[in-house]
């Protein structure tokens, strides 16, 4: 998503009108490209809005001195080459586009307490092999607990991703794998501590659980789907985890040249200041230039907290996004650091994604857990010679970066950098001296650049809830009105941004006859 928050001045002239789509989508983050390049190959009027002046938003990138920096995470799911999990390279393929991707043999590096080190390799046998001889004593609940996540998965990877709101896919899906779709049924309202605690009693192993499920969905197990993790825990072994030659942007950038070649549109630039609403519902936008756009649906792909609370009126929020904010709330957004580093200071062998925590109880906490990435280890062209890209980041609420000034902001900036750069030291000894580059990113930036409110990840539970059967589908209250992206089925991560863009794509098709 990568949509701005609107200027509250509007334009004083009368709105400007322009032709009318089938369908518009705000801001174009991965689940608004995928929507609107699903529905562009369907032959539908898609154009899509962009506030800022490329393509991505948390999936997006940036150029600094010789080195290429990811927005976001660099750790990709999706681009598989067979079943129906593959679903980035099913949205490429669907608009005849395609990316080369780089294997990543290992998904992460974990560094733990009490010097506990975890790889999760791509080869399943060997990652659960590391995982028994740490915890020999829970060698049959470890094959157990990972296999009714193969369970899980092999459900999703037996059909086509499309909407569960739409009878028709229900149905035929059904007749087609009744299995797969009771099985389905079956782990919808589950969550992934529960299933961990039936086989699973080592205190240490479970704490692994939580923060394999933290570092993708920023909760615990408890709180984290089974469906998710079902998805992640076995496509990273599946279909792996695959790196875009060229860096994560170049997803986007790929998609917005589908888009192009099916006949939709994207306008950079364009930073809407509400959505159009006649005789409640949905009809067009308008840019804070007063620009005005019509179209059959509108898609949103920024935030519902954005959505209903500052593209349109706050006071007329229906119902069930009320009652949705008081099961979700925002999670936090992270510090963020951009460095560039001596390749020296990396021994041969260094996974390209780590994560680090010294203390179980500050998993949650802010800068609990630091997330590390160094994406030229598998694409050296992103950086200069010699040189590699290290993003770092770890959680930071938006509470810790207001009413500053600019030289508190940037001197509290520092410090924090400071703190991160020598709890990194501990895994890349060197690191601080080797350092030829740095950008630090605050819940400040993501706000600003991404357009998010309180530059969140995205939504969290607030108690514990049955599994998945409490995030909303893509249509809302408001008729003509569609949400795409993190704050939909079925949540956060690219994969899952895109299965979101997939249903809403399907829904919205069916909807108007394509």
């Amino acid at each position: 998503m990568s949509v701005s928050t609107p200027s509250q001045s509007f334009s004083a002239s009368p709105p400007q009108q322009t032709k009318d789509f089938d369908a518009i989508v705000i801001g174009s983050g991965i689940g608004g490209l995928v929507t609107a390049t699903q529905l562009a190959a369907k032959g539908a009027q898609v154009l899509v809005l962009e506030s800022y002046i490329i393509p991505g938003g948390s999936a997006g990138y940036f150029d600094r001195d010789g080195y290429r920096f990811d927005v976001g995470a660099s750790m990709i799911f999706g681009f598989g080459q067979k079943g129906t999990t593959n679903l980035l390279t099913r949205a490429l393929q669907a608009v005849n586009v395609s990316l080369e991707t780089i294997p990543d043999p290992v998904q992460i590096h974990y560094h733990l307490p009490n010097g506990l080190e975890i790889q999760v390799h791509q080869l399943y046998e060997k990652f659960l092999q590391e995982l028994i001889d740490k915890f020999p004593q829970e060698r049959e609940g470890i094959r157990q607990f990972y296999g009714e996540c193969w369970q899980v998965f092999n459900c999703l990877n037996a059909m086509e991703l499309l909407s569960l709101e739409e009878l028709g896919y229900l149905m035929r899906v059904f007749f087609k794998h009744p299995l797969a779709c009771l099985g389905l049924v079956k782990y919808l309202p589950q969550n992934v501590g529960d299933i961990a605690r039936r086989y699973i009693k080592d205190p240490i192993l479970l704490k692994f659980i939580d923060i394999e499920c933290y570092c993708w969905s920023v909760v615990p197990a408890e709180l984290t789907p089974m469906i998710n993790a079902g998805m992640v825990f076995s496509d990273r072994h599946y279909g792996g985890i695959n790196y875009p030659k060229g860096g994560v942007g170049q997803i986007a950038q790929k998609l917005v040249e589908g888009l192009e070649k099916a006949g939709g549109q994207i306008k950079y630039k364009a930073r809407v200041a509400r959505i159009i609403t006649e005789n409640g519902r949905a009809v067009g936008v308008e840019l804070t230039t007063g620009e005005v756009y019509r179209a059959k649906r509108i898609v949103s792909n920024a935030t519902r907290w954005d959505t209903f609370e500052k593209l349109l009126p706050a006071e007329a929020m229906p119902n069930k996004e009320k009652k949705w904010q008081e099961r979700y709330h925002k999670s936090p957004s992270f510090l963020s650091l951009h460095l560039g580093v001596e390749a020296s200071v990396f021994p041969k062998d260094t996974a390209c994604h780590h994560i680090l925590l010294e203390n179980w109880d500050k998993m949650e906490a802010p800068e609990g857990t630091i997330f590390v990435s160094i994406p030229t280890l598998l694409d050296p062209s992103l950086a200069p010679e010699g040189y590699h890209i290290v993003h770092t980041f770890t959680p930071s609420w938006m509470e810790e970066w207001e009413s500053l000034s600019t030289k508190e902001y940037e001197e509290k900036k520092e410090v924090a950098a400071g703190r991160v750069i020598e709890r990194l030291e501990q895994i890349f000894p060197g690191l601080d001296a080797g350092l030829d580059y740095m950008e630090v990113g605050t819940a400040r930036s993501h706000r600003r650049f991404l357009g998010r409110e309180d530059g969140t990840y995205g939504p969290i539970p607030q108690r514990k809830l049955l599994g998945l059967l409490g995030m909303p589908f893509n249509r809302t209250s408001i008729p003509g009105l569609y949400c795409v992206g993190d704050s939909t089925f079925p949540g956060q991560g690219l994969n899952a941004v895109a299965f979101s863009g997939f249903a809403c794509a399907h829904r919205i098709a069916v909807d108007l006859g394509f």
